[in-house]
């Protein structure tokens, strides 16, 4: 595989660059020197463009020519809606094709790094137990769901790239994430705990998601998997407070977990009820540095 060039910047091919993940990336690798380019799946209309079609393994020419790295944050919402068996297959293609096409691609161009998109799901419903890097899967669909992710970029593991998986929390985001759907909620005074509220929500700023990804990407000690979530998770009776506190409205509600279970079946156990006490212990070794470890902090600082 090829060497990283440190003192001219990065040349960094992103998939999935339309999201706020994606997005927000890029314009942080920009600020930093580094050159983007984006894949895209209609008429590429700027130089920085290239199309592609995962499900045909086809890349435009001249894509890859000079690349250092390569960012996937490909994959389509989890929610809203229930997870029909169609909807999982839909869940599933739209992350494990892309990150196929991607690795195959890697090792065909000598790409020395890939940095691919996961989620803390992984851990499925974690407890009370403390989570790092080392803490095996989980059950369920998102812990599986997870786990054939990360395993689809094997091809470039092997034939030696730096891949790092990248275990994304919950993203506190003024743009979009998880506040876009909680926000209306709380204006109207509809806001609640989940539940009995004792599940472990591991949050992350989009400030300390997108920093942390920039870091995967420069940082050549860092490989494998790395949970990228704030170091004080939270549980999600503590978060309605908080949330209700940076929106200045209350939050005296309960949603009982039969409800959550009725209304959107697997999606709202897992996604709502579900929780990992997920910490950062491998950013933190690498020597990471997050801006908001305080969600209160975190909170105004998005909103």
């Amino acid at each position: 595989m090829g060497t990283i060039r440190h003192d001219q910047g990065m040349r960094v091919l992103i998939a999935g660059s339309s999201g706020l993940i994606g997005s927000t990336v890029a314009a942080r690798l920009r600020e930093g020197g580094h050159e983007v380019r984006r894949l895209v799946r209609r008429e590429a209309h700027r130089p920085d463009e290239y199309r592609w079609d995962p499900p045909a393994g086809r890349i435009a020419e001249g894509a890859f020519e000079g690349v250092d790295a390569v960012a996937n944050f490909c994959g389509a919402p989890l929610l809203p809606g229930r997870w029909s068996a169609a909807r999982k297959q839909v869940l599933a293609d739209s992350r494990l094709e892309p990150t196929e096409v991607l690795a195959e691609a890697v090792v065909e161009h000598g790409v020395a790094v890939l940095v691919n998109a996961s989620a803390v799901g992984y851990y499925g419903n974690g407890g009370e137990a403390e989570l790092d890097e080392s803490a095996p899967r989980g059950s369920g669909f998102l812990a599986e769901l997870c786990a054939g992710w990360e395993a689809a970029t094997a091809p470039a593991a092997t034939a030696g790239a730096r891949v790092v998986s990248v275990r994304t929390g919950l993203v506190l985001s003024g743009e979009g994430g998880l506040l876009t759907p909680l926000k209306p909620l709380f204006w109207l005074a509809l806001g609640g705990r989940l539940g009995d509220g004792r599940q472990f929500m591991p949050w992350i700023s989009i400030t300390d998601e997108a920093a942390a990804i920039r870091f995967a990407l420069e940082r050549d000690a860092l490989s494998g998997p790395v949970n990228l979530c704030a170091p004080n998770p939270v549980r999600n009776a503590e978060f309605t407070k908080a949330l209700g506190r940076a929106l200045h409205r209350p939050a005296p509600w309960r949603v009982p977990g039969a409800a959550l279970k009725l209304a959107v079946g697997q999606a709202g156990e897992e996604m709502a009820l579900y929780g990992q006490r997920a910490v950062p212990r491998a950013l933190e070794a690498a020597g990471f540095e997050f801006t908001h470890t305080d969600l209160d902090g975190a909170l105004a600082a998005v909103l």
